[in-house]
């Protein structure tokens, strides 16, 4: 480590509180998703405050709605784009350097405060871990890249390639109005990084397809005591159901895929899901229901598009529509909504991700892993639309979407250094 890393080093982990007051501020800042323009407020003034001019902007889906990675998320059906900005700024560079994005979503889910051991709307610091709805994912992750980017101001270390900041929305919905609407706005650097919480020294270096659909069964109503006079709706979607939960088993069987399981080895053999998430029908117990719908998502790693999985679930639907009378004669609709993403997978030997993996295990003191493929990710927009190369490199966390969510505060500090030193590395130190 070079006395200029090693000064950028002790900076961070010396003015750490920054990291945990940002943090704090932010989750104490509810943004669930549909909700980000109160928590980007904040974002915007901590950039103004750096002597950066942010860009505030809500997206327009009519302008992205032509884009292969584009789909209207259910929240946006929801409440629309208004009220909700992404915020961008950038450190411009002093030279030719390369230029990197530092991005992050604002966005976080909902909170059942009954399950949780502490408020989840404040953050909570017990033994090193500090606790709070989004203080992993990944309010913590946005807090440790402003927080690189004060030091490097302190210091005066001006970089020759710009360095992109974004915070961006509704990412827990899919994304396509947030890290999406930025690229097409014009923010397209060299390479990037997003601090989910990936448990740095890991590297994420893919992200899961993901789809939604909904089923509904048309039945015939009829009063119970006479239940050979209708045709019971839930009864033929449990047909369905089990076909789909033989399909998702089927699958478990033949699809793996290394970086699911090097992040945790309970997922063997589950690197693919086809979840039944919701269940809705009937209204009245003495009446036989002539109406069921259910929803679901399907995710699986790099390997298949949306295309193929699609034609395995409309098949899977339709052999259990053939083999039933009543389904033939009147068949089962299928919607595919909300979610619709393409799995992706960053090559390894891009100089950023590289850069990125030594840094963190320098720091950090050990060997990290490549991770992901589980999840669907902001990431895949820069890889799979720009050629972007765009790693994940955060924060350890546990207990994402669940209660009594928690970062690891020591991580915090390693990804600020992290993200420090591959920014200087990557974009290059400046001599004017």
């Amino acid at each position: 480590m070079n006395d200029l890393k090693e000064a950028v080093h002790d900076r961070i982990e010396q003015q750490q509180e920054d990291i945990f007051d940002l943090a704090g501020e932010l989750v104490s800042t509810p943004s669930i998703t549909g909700n980000e323009g109160p928590a980007q407020e904040i974002v915007a003034k901590k950039f103004t405050d750096m002597g950066l001019d942010p860009d505030i902007w809500e997206p327009d889906p009519s302008e992205l709605a032509d884009h292969p990675g584009f789909f209207t998320t259910s929240t946006t059906e929801e409440v629309g784009y208004d009220g909700r900005p992404n915020v961008v700024a950038v450190r411009e560079g002093f030279g030719d350097g390369q230029s990197l994005a530092f991005s992050g979503h604002i966005d976080v889910v909902s909170a059942d405060e009954s399950a949780w051991t502490y408020d989840p709307w404040t953050t909570t610091q017990i033994d090193g871990r500090m606790y709070g709805r989004g203080a992993a994912d990944m309010k913590g992750g946005i807090a440790a890249y402003i927080h690189t980017v004060r030091v490097l101001d302190e210091l005066d270390i001006e970089l020759e390639g710009d360095l992109i900041l974004q915070s961006t929305i509704e990412e827990e919905a899919g994304g396509a109005g947030g890290v999406l609407a930025a690229l097409e706005r014009g923010y397209q650097p060299d390479a990037a990084i997003i601090p989910e919480p990936y448990r740095i020294p890991n590297i994420g270096i893919a992200s899961a397809g993901v789809m939604y659909f909904r089923v509904t069964v048309e039945g015939k109503a009829a009063h119970a005591a006479r239940g050979y006079k209708g045709v019971n709706a839930i009864v033929k979607m449990s047909k369905i159901v089990d076909a789909f939960e033989r399909l998702d088993q089927q699958r478990k069987q033949r699809v793996s895929y290394e970086p699911v399981t090097n992040r945790t080895s309970d997922a063997e053999g589950e690197v693919t899901n086809l979840n039944i998430g919701t269940i809705e029908a009937g209204d009245w117990p003495s009446t036989v229901p002539n109406r069921a719908e259910i929803q679901c998502r399907i995710g699986w790693p790099p390997g298949e598009k949306r295309q193929n999985i699609r034609e395995q679930v409309e098949k899977t639907l339709t052999s259990v529509t053939d083999s039933d009378d009543w389904l033939a004669a009147n068949p089962p609709e299928i919607e595919w909504f909300g979610w619709s993403a393409e799995p992706h997978e960053v090559d390894t030997s891009a100089k950023i991700v590289q850069l990125a993996k030594g840094h963190a295990e320098d720091i950090c003191g050990e060997s990290g892993q490549y991770i992901g493929g589980d999840a669907g990710l902001d990431e895949r927009f820069y890889n799979l639309y720009y050629d972007i190369p765009c790693p994940t490199v955060g924060p350890r966390g546990t207990n994402l979407h669940g209660a009594d969510e928690y970062v690891e505060m020591d991580s915090l500090v390693e990804t600020a250094q992290t993200l420090a030193f591959t920014a200087m590395d990557y974009c290059g130190i400046s001599e004017r």
